[in-house]
């Protein structure tokens, strides 16, 4: 049996395809004025399960990124205070070393013991040392000051690390404490006890006595080196740790392109095609929905 096609039904037809390629037109608007090809769930389903577990692994990457700019800059800095540290400990030897030769007069000794004075203040300044407002040599009590002057040796510090994470599973301390630095108050190597005990010792012309801390003072200067040493191992390793995130970051950002980015040319060229078919929906509407007197008695 022969469908009969009324003037309702072509009207409802034209009607549809041209509100049909209004939507093309316009879904194409959205995607070149927004750069992107899913802006809402319904664009792509699958595609938009995959864009959300980019988007949360480069937030997470973010955060760790973050994380090692700011370990890069304290290790950096402790690595720097540990340098200035050394080089005194180095003088304090050279020092000592002199001053016990036994052909020096107590003048020259008083001399010494007054540098080795100034030698363990600037330790202990160092000992002191901040960097942006928190005390490096503290462990985790950054905003508690981890030594006196007039009793560095004895002071007790804070020995708890402080662990940053730069990844599923991968942690790093970025601290050193200042047992690991100076040693604690009850080593027989103490800094600032031999420190202190060598101007106490050439003050009183007791070159014997100095001459049994250089042992001590040498003791001291190996485990310091040994720790700084291990500071530059923890710089390599973030650095090692920073060019993997960076290299992450660009692949999940690659990943995440192929799936939201929008291809401009192809969007383009679509958006052209479907106003052009939009245009000639509407020439053939005009020419196909006539209203005339009978459209009305009907």
């Amino acid at each position: 049996m022969p469908l009969r096609v009324t003037q309702s039904m072509m009207h409802s037809q034209v009607l549809g395809n041209i509100t049909n390629n209004l939507r093309g037109m316009s879904k194409n608007q959205d995607v070149l004025s927004t750069g992107r090809k899913i802006n809402q769930p319904s664009d792509d389903p699958v595609g938009i399960t995959y864009a959300l577990r980019y988007r949360s692994e480069l937030s997470m990457n973010e955060q760790y990124q973050k994380n090692v700019d700011m370990a890069k800059s304290f290790l950096d800095h402790t690595d720097t205070v540990m340098g200035q540290i050394g080089e005194l400990l180095q003088r304090a030897k050279e020092l000592t070393t002199r001053g016990v030769n036994g052909t020096n007069p107590q003048s020259a000794l008083d001399a010494i013991a007054q540098e080795m004075g100034q030698i363990y203040e600037h330790t202990v300044t160092l000992g002191n040392d901040k960097m942006n407002g928190k005390y490096i040599f503290n462990g985790q009590f950054t905003d508690k000051q981890p030594y006196t002057l007039a009793n560095a040796e004895a002071d007790q510090t804070d020995t708890k690390l402080i662990n940053f994470q730069f990844g599923a599973g991968i942690t790093l301390p970025i601290n050193v404490t200042g047992e690991q630095a100076f040693g604690a108050p009850s080593d027989g190597d103490n800094m600032f006890a031999v420190l202190k005990g060598i101007q106490n010792a050439f003050a009183s012309g007791n070159q014997t006595q100095a001459k049994a801390l250089m042992d001590n003072l040498d003791s001291r200067l190996t485990k310091f080196l040994d720790m700084r040493a291990e500071v530059g191992a923890r710089v390599n390793r973030v650095d090692l740790i920073d060019n993997r995130l960076e290299d992450l970051t660009q692949n999940l950002t690659s990943l995440d392109s192929k799936v939201e980015d929008a291809d401009i040319a192809k969007t383009i060229t679509d958006l052209k095609q479907y106003e052009n078919i939009y245009q000639a929906s509407l020439s053939v509407g005009a020419k196909i929905v006539q209203p005339s007197l009978l459209d009305y008695l009907r």
